[in-house]
């Protein structure tokens, strides 16, 4: 059925996140059926404004078959492939809306891993994000209604809310929290299983704020790469190429992880962080500070930008924020640290910036509630 919303989100998508100008041709992924309907949006929406939009859809289950099958050639030639249209392309809209998040839950391993160096590695990660303007978002299917543990109604109302806020207003509240964290050197986590220290010092800050992920609402950065001390204890559970993993938990030495722990799926957990040298290194530190979300659904999209939470990331840096990490993959990991959640603190410099997931200063608390950033 046809929802006014979707228009407001397309007009949102095209108009404020990748800022299309006529002429540029926009590439847009659409996954799962349910997600045409904003995809139609969005075409018509680009045509009117005199851009070229390209469209391409996909799903996990289409994918799944040829992961279980391909070569290592076969990866190469498939990448080429996209690559070639990727560098055509002034933006990319990536709308995910498969109709079942475990369709990749049984690929072995080892071509996951070939996948993500050989396919989405150099399509992705070295010409998407390096080279175009780009906004991911998922779409309010029933599979992420389910995810989520609620009615398809009310989870489509709680994912318009989100995703058509004020991102004008969310922008100018994070401007001071970016000015807070290019001061700081050292930081310090804490709270249950948690006891963590590292520097940020003369690493860029970046705030997001609707232009590359809907819905938007962290500020990010990254530790200085061997900084990295300590214990973390993450309490969100991370649904990661297909496979759910609960009850992370991370002690590292120098910048590496030297011992990951988990309730679900250890080993496998630990392949993922063995995909190269740097996959045991952090590649960034965000807050989260979206006042629409507050619990945690499965979607690292929707999860990463919980009020009161954190993200540290093993893997690859972003070349906004860099530390020097590559690798192949990128590992958004949450800890929820409001009071609910066990609570916790965040120190800069020595200093309580942030206790049980609510900023010490009240003017940074008001600038992200629900009232001031509301559409």
């Amino acid at each position: 059925m046809k929802d006014a919303r979707n228009a407001t989100l397309a007009k949102n998508l095209i108009d404020y996140s990748v800022d299309l100008q006529p002429g540029e041709i926009v590439y847009i992924e659409v996954k799962g059926q349910a997600s045409l309907e904003l995809g139609k949006e969005l075409i018509r929406y680009i045509t009117e404004k005199g851009g070229v939009p390209f469209w391409y859809y996909n799903d996990e289950s289409l994918t799944r078959q040829y992961l279980m099958h391909a070569t290592d050639e076969q990866f190469k030639k498939l990448a080429d492939f996209h690559l070639g249209m990727m560098k055509k392309t002034s933006a990319y809209i990536g709308i995910r809306g498969s109709e079942n998040s475990f369709d990749l839950a049984d690929i072995d391993q080892d071509r996951m891993e070939k996948y993500q160096k050989l396919f989405y590695k150099p399509v992705h990660l070295e010409e998407r994000v390096k080279h175009t303007k780009w906004v991911v978002l998922r779409f309010p299917n029933s599979a992420m209604a389910q995810l989520a543990e609620t009615s398809q109604e009310k989870f489509e109302d709680f994912y318009y809310n989100v995703c058509n806020l004020n991102y004008v207003k969310m922008s100018k509240a994070m401007d001071p929290l970016v000015e807070l964290m290019k001061k700081t050197d050292r930081v310090r986590i804490v709270g249950p299983g948690t006891e963590l220290t590292f520097s940020i010092k003369d690493i860029n800050v970046v705030k997001c704020d609707g232009a590359r992920n809907i819905p938007d609402g962290e500020v990010y950065t990254a530790p200085v790469r061997e900084s990295v001390n300590g214990s973390i204890t993450y309490n969100t559970p991370s649904l990661y190429k297909g496979t759910v993993y609960n009850d992370i938990s991370f002690t590292f030495k120098d910048g590496r992880i030297i011992r990951a722990k988990s309730s679900s799926f250890e080993d496998k957990m630990n392949k993922i962080l063995d995909t190269d040298e740097s996959a045991r290194y952090v590649g960034e530190f965000a807050i989260g500070v979206n006042p629409f979300i507050m619990e945690p659904m499965k979607d690292t999209l929707f999860d990463e930008k919980i009020r009161g939470s954190i993200h540290l990331t093993p893997g690859c840096s972003y070349d906004e924020a860099p530390n020097g990490n590559v690798s192949a993959i990128h590992w958004d990991l949450v800890l929820i640290q409001r009071k609910e959640y066990g609570g916790g603190e965040i120190y800069f410099d020595d200093k309580l910036i942030r206790k049980d997931g609510v900023f010490t200063d009240p003017a940074l608390e008001k600038a992200f509630s629900e009232e001031n950033l509301s559409g």
